[in-house]
């Protein structure tokens, strides 16, 4: 199946908007994916048409949100191949869902002299959380390194995985070097040693067809505004094995089965983890970006990002004194470079005034930075609605700042 970009970009309504007098060109999907009609459209008419508190009224308007809502955890399910829809619980984003993870499993499984294990590119909340379990239970953080390419160490990741590792926490593509890593590969020697897996997925599910059951990890995580839907919506995937035997997160509203004075007990999962009234306009949201994505085919936008991604990688290198980190042969629409004249910073301050929207600075990823021995990075992130024109505008505004500098 082939992209009709032209067709797919006047599904996004921001992208036929000005910035600073001249078109849009939005490089900055990693941070946040911009919103088709469809899914404004959807939002929109669930709160003027269908809005009702859902899991607890008895009127039909309370019962209809309820089945929307719940239908759309059917659909998630579908979309990124989970075996049972009710291992799929709603949360505002992957850093909430990592630290449910963290607070929940992690307290029950990790204690004193254990390990958990990161990698030299995990984003801060994939970092963070892990520290602060560790804190609480006194264990210990291992770090796999990377090459000069961005390539995860396999063997020395695998080397980390001793008797005293008991979870592995990995992104499946870097947010800064692009890295797909080979999840399926490293799943599979945690599981050998019996180490649980927990999956940033943020920047995976955006730009290819994710399949979480044959993935072979424990947990798996995403947002809903990276994958050009609402913010306010994400997604853990867990083993419902797992999910059973752990304690909820928060407290309060819906998460119950029963409550008394004396003693409180649990919902099933995935309820048990769902205190309170959700973000519900939210999560139909994204049930309609899942549906439009499904339309356009994963395939395709896998297909189309990566052409792009060999046409910008080409220009960007035809410009002196630039230099793109994360060479790695298997690898998404992102690219974090240098100019050597000029700060990322002022980088993105100039291009900001060509109407070109890129990111400037350390991207959470502070550690990565400090392998990579540099303060920040520029970084366009490329979707599918981006263009060779708006990679032809970006390169116009590198070789502009470099005149200013140089």
């Amino acid at each position: 199946m082939s992209l009709d970009v032209e067709a797919v970009r006047r599904d996004f309504p921001i992208l036929a908007t000005q910035s600073r007098g001249r078109p849009l060109v939005y490089l900055d999907s990693a941070a946040s994916a911009q919103k088709p009609r469809a899914v404004i459209d959807a939002m929109s008419d669930f709160y003027a048409e269908h809005y009702a508190n859902i899991h607890r009224g008895v009127y039909q308007l309370s019962a209809e949100a309820t089945r929307r809502y719940e239908d759309v955890r059917v659909r998630v399910a579908r979309f990124v191949g989970a075996p049972d829809p009710n291992e799929i619980v709603f949360v505002r984003n992957t850093t909430e869902a990592i630290n449910l993870v963290a607070r929940s499993f992690g307290d029950v499984q990790i204690g004193e002299g254990d390990e958990i294990v990161l990698t030299t590119m995990e984003h801060h909340s994939n970092i963070v959380p892990w520290q602060q379990l560790a804190e609480r239970r006194g264990a210990t953080i291992r770090v796999a390194r990377i090459d000069d390419e961005g390539v995860l160490d396999l063997e020395h990741l695998a080397s980390l995985l001793g008797p005293r590792a008991k979870i592995l926490a990995i992104t499946h593509v870097s947010n800064v070097l692009g890295t797909i890593n080979p999840i399926r590969e490293i799943t599979a020697l945690a599981r050998e040693r019996g180490v649980a897996t927990v999956v940033d997925g943020a920047q995976a599910v955006p730009h290819q067809t994710v399949d979480v059951a044959g993935l072979g990890c424990d947990f798996y995580a995403f947002s809903g505004h990276k994958i050009f839907g609402p913010s306010g919506a994400g997604v853990l995937w867990g083993r419902m094995e797992l999910l059973e035997a752990m304690p909820p997160f928060l407290g309060g509203g819906s998460m119950i089965e029963t409550v008394s004075f004396e003693k409180t007990t649990w919902a099933k999962p995935p309820q048990r983890f769902e205190a309170g009234t959700p973000d519900i306009a939210s999560v139909i949201g994204l049930g309609a970006t899942i549906d439009y994505l499904a339309g356009i085919g994963m395939d395709a936008i896998d297909a189309w990002e990566h052409e792009l991604l060999a046409y910008a990688t080409d220009r960007l290198l035809e410009i002196p004194g630039l230099t793109i980190h994360g060479r790695a042969k298997d690898k998404a629409a992102v690219l974090s470079f240098a100019l050597d004249v000029a700060h990322p910073h002022d980088v993105g301050t100039i291009l900001d005034a060509e109407g070109v929207a890129i990111r400037a600075g350390h991207h959470c990823a502070q550690p990565l930075m400090e392998h990579l021995g540099v303060p920040a990075t520029a970084r366009a992130s490329l979707a599918f609605y981006n263009t060779r024109e708006d990679v032809d505008r970006l390169v116009a505004a590198l070789v502009k700042t470099r005149e200013l500098f140089g």
